[in-house]
């Protein structure tokens, strides 16, 4: 029998038990090109439902068909799309 409380497994680099966070700059992108969700929705074939999961940051993943479709329609790399944010606090160095 496997104990319910045993600790899960750590996962990324380092001592780090939690990878850092990607945060999704849809929204800065949008705003800067002056484009809506709408028309991004129209130009990709993305539905608006998953369009705002991504706007919002509540994705859990991304398939690469999605993000090569963003990318393109917003003429943008996916390292400008997706960032990954430094999970240290900000006094250290």
């Amino acid at each position: 029998m496997v104990s319910s409380s045993a600790p899960e497994p750590s996962v990324g680099r380092g001592s780090s038990p939690e990878p850092a966070p990607v945060v999704c700059r849809l929204s800065e992108i949008l705003a800067e090109r002056g484009m809506t969700m709408t028309h991004l929705s129209q130009l990709t074939g993305i539905t608006m439902a998953n369009l705002s999961l991504l706007k919002n940051d509540n994705a859990k993943a991304i398939r690469l068909r999605t993000l090569a479709l963003l990318c393109d329609a917003l003429e943008v790399s996916p390292g400008e799309l997706l960032v990954v944010t430094d999970p240290r606090p900000s006094g250290r160095s």
